[in-house]
């Protein structure tokens, strides 16, 4: 009987899950196209093309757009939310509508998000850059256009959205902290400071890892915002979602587009090992 209510879920799994993935590995070896032609089996040119220095090719730089975009989004969202978390812990008048204000970016969908934030960057019109002039600057900042400023335009907006989510995480590990922890450090006259770096750190290390992890396999997929805001062929702003989106559809390349997933899933899972290793120790070490 067991067998029997587990079968429906696991024959979900396979078909919307596993049977894909197996499909574009399969794709990924073929000279796949979506003009139309036969997909003749190609070994692993496609995965030439990837590591390949040609000048067309624009992998190399995707993975490092990609990793600088992922490093400073999660550093900033975690230690944003963490000291919001710090904050918001204790009960106060009017936590709840701070909290709900708080929460609304995380609640809208990244799309809607981008096309927002498209209109408040904006360098003509956008109310950002009409502040700015109106307090007295000159020229104000081409937050979507200039080439140094247009990453970290994408990287506020993501800040901007997905600290709540660090900040609920981090609000839940510091509420797990038992209480009578803080009442024996107290009575052993322990310095805020001491108790900080004694008992809050490392007892939130474990959900705070988690956080973190979440955040990462989410980041390394950012494309809305891309989107929305500069567009899937801009080199400043181009992740690897948005070069495998430039790829796969406008290109209509489907096997190379196939083998750049297959390497980011690649990627994923090595970063997801060394996450999940480091929370099994923190929590190892914890007892």
């Amino acid at each position: 009987m067991k067998y029997g209510f587990v079968a429906p879920a696991l024959v979900l799994l396979i078909a919307m899950n596993i049977f894909p993935l197996l499909y574009n590995i399969r794709l990924s070896f073929t000279s796949a196209n979506l003009s139309g032609g036969t997909a003749s089996f190609v070994g692993t040119r496609n995965y030439g093309r990837v590591f390949e220095g040609s000048d067309d090719n624009r992998y190399a730089a995707a993975i490092r757009t990609t990793a600088k975009f992922v490093v400073c989004a999660v550093a900033i969202e975690l230690l944003l939310g963490f000291a919001l978390a710090m904050v918001l812990k204790d009960r106060f008048p009017g936590k709840t509508a701070v909290l709900t204000i708080l929460l609304i970016p995380m609640m809208l969908s990244p799309a809607v998000m981008g096309l927002y934030a498209n209109l408040l960057f904006n360098e003509q019109f956008g109310i950002i850059n009409r502040t700015i002039a109106f307090l007295g600057a000159e020229h104000p900042p081409a937050w979507l256009t200039g080439p140094g400023v247009k990453f970290w335009t994408i990287l506020l907006i993501d800040t901007w959205m997905w600290t709540p989510f660090m900040m609920l995480i981090a609000m839940a590990a510091l509420n797990s902290i038992p209480r009578y922890i803080y009442e024996a450090a107290e009575v052993d006259r322990a310095g805020a400071w001491l108790v900080f770096r004694r008992i809050t750190l490392p007892m939130s290390a474990p959900l705070l890892g988690l956080a973190a992890l979440l955040r990462t396999t989410d980041a390394l997929k950012q494309f809305d915002y891309i989107m929305a805001v500069t567009g899937p062929n801009d080199a400043a702003t181009q992740t690897l979602s948005a070069l495998m989106y430039q790829v796969m559809f406008k290109n209509a390349h489907t096997g190379l587009g196939s083998a750049y997933s297959c390497v980011v899933l690649v990627i994923v899972i090595a970063l997801a090992s060394v996450f999940i290793r480091y929370i099994d120790r923190i929590q190892s070490g914890s007892g």
